[in-house]
């Protein structure tokens, strides 16, 4: 079976089978447990009405509390394991939706454009139907934001690549990407406050253990205690133990607001590192071959670097189990949410003391690594979901990442190059070439011929290329390059900012990119520029841009109706003309305007806009009458 589809589909089946079997017996242990509960009120009301028969009532009594309490246990895991297999189908039919881009299927809210980005908003990064959703898959915090920045800037060429190897070894991995996809969705989401605090104590430096003072009167002021209350009992020496309870109560003044303080950080992120425990241990019993993929490995199973200021030798323990410490530690400083038993408990043992001694051993040990682990979860998190992508679409490629062309001039050829968020089965594919420097490639055509959509194919392929991940084309090259994007321009009434100045501080962006380009080029994808303002100076002042960006060491692609924008000598010498075309029939039930979105070589020669203005019943009469 190698149709992605038919794959997610069995998955699901499977996985749904399990989830509805283990779900069977779920409702019997239900049963079961329904009828040892009523056997045991059985037993008790014969034990109350038949006194002679106690011993044996109480016996049965007994084995029936056993045998509740262990189909209790059992019926948790069942139901663990129902919920395992339900989230595996979950998993499996959100793969066939995005796969279908079945873009109404996915209800949760993505990241908001950050403001002023060059191309975030112009290539559908974030939103409803976005390269965000089609990538969302991430199951962690650190991995969701990791991947964020991936597509709102590109890596180095080094990165790209390493990332593409990783990306294809992960691709097939569909179990392992599955089960860890599964795990974040049982463990639930996890908020950035929820670690930051955390994050914050285990780098800093451990401030109890190195005085000695506090800590040796945690152990000597419980002894003294311990010894002159039993004085006290056997009336040998009374009311000498208040001396070191009256000692014990200034310690806990002096230091347990501070100790709290870091309490408080330190149980803020409990529950979140424990959602990702058991993800961090599924990444550490993998096996990889690629040398990213090992190096984060590497990084979840080894610990912590020691401190030189760590009081112990021993080696460092394995994030998991690092993390199993941390947990239980934290459990014991919880205590404090018992005012009761706590007040009395921490005066006779000076319990909070002894407790942040440990959690700071356990900072000098692994606090330095602990950011690095949630990096390496979070990284390989976010390779996951580019692996998704590469793997429902076996038919994209791999872009070829290099600095330069062997002439030195930075170009983007593509072969049948699509747009990445059309279902393939609809998307249209064609061939484009950007570049070299001093050429742009001017694109014409009529109104819904397919001119913007062909600018976001590019743009939303160079985001998947820069991030590490596949292309919706049979071959792609390219630079590492600064995209630019002018396209969806937005006036704004709150900023007092008109449609033709919005646009006029998009294009000042992309010319001002372009003449700081050094190393890396720019790449401008410009729609329709300049529609604010009268067609003589659009074209006076279009033109003058266009001479700008090639002057620069920059490659892009510009779309116009004007069809004289290149007229000018010096644009007609270095514009590479191409053009879509559409078709105008009278056909029975069907569109009279059917476009193929196939890209041609030369200019435009049609326009549809009075056809469009017909077709939408705007046909009026030229006079106005």
């Amino acid at each position: 079976m190698t149709d992605p589809r038919a794959i997610y589909a069995q998955r699901e089946a499977e996985a749904s089978k399990s989830a509805d079997s283990w779900r069977a017996r779920f409702d019997r242990l239900a049963h079961l447990r329904m009828g040892v509960t009523l056997a045991l009120a059985a037993a008790i009301v014969a034990y109350l009405i038949a006194p002679g028969a106690q011993m044996l009532l109480i016996a049965v009594s007994v084995v029936l509390i056993v045998i509740f309490i262990v189909l209790v246990v059992r019926h948790s895991s069942v139901r663990r394991r129902e919920i395992w297999y339900r989230e595996m189908a979950q998993v499996a039919l959100e793969a066939r939706h995005r796969r279908l881009r079945r873009w109404e299927e996915f209800s949760d809210t993505t990241a908001e454009p950050p403001p002023h980005h060059p191309y975030a908003d112009d290539l559908d990064v974030f939103g409803h139907a976005s390269l965000h959703v089609l990538l969302g898959t991430t199951c962690t915090r650190p991995g969701a934001d990791m991947l964020t920045d991936w597509l709102l800037a590109p890596a180095s060429t080094e990165i790209v690549r390493r990332r593409q190897s990783a990306v294809r070894e992960l691709a097939p991995a569909i179990d392992f990407r599955d089960e860890l996809q599964a795990m974040g969705r049982i463990a639930g989401p996890v908020e950035p406050k929820q670690l930051q605090l955390l994050l914050e104590w285990a780098e800093s430096p451990a401030w109890l253990l190195p005085k000695w003072g506090p800590r040796w009167l945690a152990v000597v002021l419980p002894t003294l205690m311990l010894v002159t209350g039993g004085l006290h009992i056997f009336a040998v020496v009374p009311y000498l133990w208040i001396i070191p309870l009256v000692a014990a109560v200034g310690v806990t003044k002096r230091y347990n607001r501070r100790i709290h303080d870091d309490f408080t950080r330190t149980s803020s992120g409990d529950s979140g590192l424990r959602r990702y425990h058991s993800l961090v241990a599924h990444i550490a019993d993998g096996r990889f071959e690629d040398p990213l993929l090992a190096e984060l490995r590497e990084s979840l199973i080894r610990g912590g670097a020691t401190s030189a200021e760590s009081e112990t030798s021993v080696e460092s323990a394995a994030p998991a189990e690092a993390l199993k410490r941390l947990f239980r530690l934290v459990e014991l400083s919880n205590i404090r949410y018992n005012p009761q038993v706590h007040y009395v408990w921490n005066l006779a043992t000076l319990w909070d003391i002894h407790v942040l001694v440990r959690l700071e051993r356990w900072k000098n040990q692994h606090g330095a690594a602990l950011r690095g682990w949630m990096t390496a979860l979070g990284r390989t998190d976010a390779l996951s979901a580019l692996a998704g992508l590469a793997h429902a679409h076996p038919d994209w490629a791999f872009p070829e990442i290099s600095d330069a062309q062997p002439d030195g001039a930075p170009r983007l050829e593509a072969k049948a190059l699509g747009h990445p968020l059309l279902a393939p089965e609809i998307g249209v594919r064609n061939d484009v070439s950007l570049g070299p420097p001093g050429s742009l490639l001017l694109v014409t055509g009529s109104n819904m011929s397919g001119k913007s959509t062909l600018l976001r194919a590019i743009g939303a392929n160079v985001v998947l290329a820069g991030a590490g991940g596949p292309v919706c084309a049979e071959m792609m090259a390219l630079p590492v390059a600064d995209l630019r994007t002018s396209m969806r321009i937005r006036d704004s009434l709150e900023e007092g900012i008109s449609y033709f100045m919005a646009e006029l501080g998009r294009l000042k962006a992309v010319c001002d990119a372009a003449s700081a380009a050094n190393e890396r080029p720019v790449l401008y994808l410009l729609d329709e520029i300049l529609q604010g303002t009268n067609t003589a100076e659009r074209q006076i002042a279009a033109r003058r841009i266009l001479r700008h960006l090639l002057d620069q060491r920059a490659i892009g692609a510009v779309t116009t109706h004007d069809l004289t924008l290149a007229d000018a000598e010096d644009l007609k010498e270095r514009a590479v003309l191409v053009h879509f075309r559409e078709s105008v029939e009278a056909k029975e039930g069907g569109p009279p305007i059917s476009f193929d979105y196939q890209l041609r070589p030369g200019l435009a020669t049609s326009t549809n806009a009075l056809r469009l203005m017909e077709i939408m019943g705007l046909a009026l009469p030229e006079n106005g009458g």
